[in-house]
This record gives C-alpha cells, sequence and structure tokens, in this order.
C-alpha cells in the first residue's frame, strides 16, 4: 500500500528515508535509527503534547525513541508504563508529513486496567477490554500552526485510511471530545 505522495516527499527530503514508510496490512514497516554516516539532525515533522502533563518532544524520522514515547504516553493516574505498539508512532510521523510544523496533542495512550475502569464508571465510551490497556491504541489529534482547536477527526481519519491502516479508526467529533483513535487491532470504524 502507498503513502501518499506529500508523505513521499517529506521522507524523502532526509537521504536516510529514501523510502516512506510501507504499510503492512494495519501496521507501517519500521524504519531503523540514524547510523554513523547519517547526520545527526533530521528535518522536525511536528511537536508531541501530552495534554495532561504539558510535556513536550519534538517528532522527527528518528526522535522520540520508542522507549521515550512510551514514557510520554503513559497512564496518567498510576504512571504505569507499557510498550506502545510501534506502529503507532510510526503512524503519527506518516500523518505529521503532511501536515509540517504542526503540533500533535496525545488525548491517550496507555491506560492501565485500573484508569480504564475509573474512566468506564464516570460514563466516559471507554471499552472494558480496551486496546489501550493493551499497548494497542493512541487517542490523539493534530494542531496545525496558528489553528486553536485542530483538525476535523473525520478529516484525520480519512488520511489514516488513505495511508492503508487497517487496524481500527474512531472518531471523537464533539465539543468535549476532539480526536481520533487508532489503535493495531481489527478493521473497524466507529463515531461517538
Amino acid at each position: 500500500m502507498l503513502i501518499p505522495a506529500i508523505a513521499a516527499s517529506t521522507f524523502a527530503a532526509d537521504p536516510a528515508l529514501s523510502e516512506p514508510p510501507v504499510l503492512h496490512g494495519s501496521r507501517l514497516a519500521t524504519k531503523k535509527g540514524p547510523t554513523q554516516d547519517e547526520p545527526e539532525s533530521a528535518p522536525i515533522l511536528a511537536t508531541l503534547e501530552q495534554v495532561h502533563t504539558g510535556e513536550r518532544v519534538v517528532l522527527d524520522p528518528f526522535e522520540p525513541t520508542q522507549g521515550r514515547f512510551d514514557d510520554l504516553v503513559a497512564d496518567r493516574v498510576t504512571g504505569d508504563r507499557h510498550p506502545l505498539d510501534e506502529h503507532l508512532l510510526l503512524l503519527l510521523r506518516a500523518l505529521s508529513a503532511g501536515h509540517p510544523g504542526s503540533r500533535i496533542e496525545l488525548v491517550s495512550g496507555y491506560r492501565s486496567p485500573k484508569l480504564n475502569e475509573m474512566l468506564r464508571k464516570k460514563g466516559h465510551h471507554v471499552a472494558s477490554h480496551s486496546q489501550h490497556s493493551l499497548g494497542h491504541a493512541c487517542d490523539f489529534r493534530i494542531v496545525p500552526e496558528g489553528d486553536g482547536r485542530g483538525l476535523d477527526p473525520r478529516v484525520i481519519e480519512s488520511e489514516i485510511r488513505a495511508l492503508g491502516w487497517q487496524g481500527g479508526v474512531g472518531v471523537y467529533p464533539t465539543r468535549d471530545d476532539w480526536f481520533v483513535h487508532a489503535d493495531v487491532g481489527r478493521n473497524r470504524r466507529w463515531e461517538n
């Protein structure tokens, strides 16, 4: 499956990334980080921001590392850390190629069973056996420079599907919930 031309041109701007990530099912193929022969600086694609802590990190073809990303999306209540599927970070990189300089706000990553149940009891739209609790999902919004609210989650869903993503995608286009959910589970779609 193909990455759109805009993503391909962004990834091709770096000699180490002459080919964009390739999608395999719901999975994006991984690329290795810089080597001794590659330049140390890479083009900045976007900024990742953890909405609950305000912590920000640069997103480029090599940073954050998977471990740093896992730290950024750790459970916000218990502090528990669980590795997220690596294809979620690759998806964020591929999406950011179409929105250079944007801020990607991370709404939810790993959720411990404790946090997941707490959210369910408070009436949030949370599955009892959530992909978040398996490290298989990420909720986020893309906020281009100068935009206060961010892109419509339905637009982001279309971009995710255009990349060939075969996992789950949920859209939350309401006043209180303005984000998209992506997971590496089975191919399905929902809107709340």
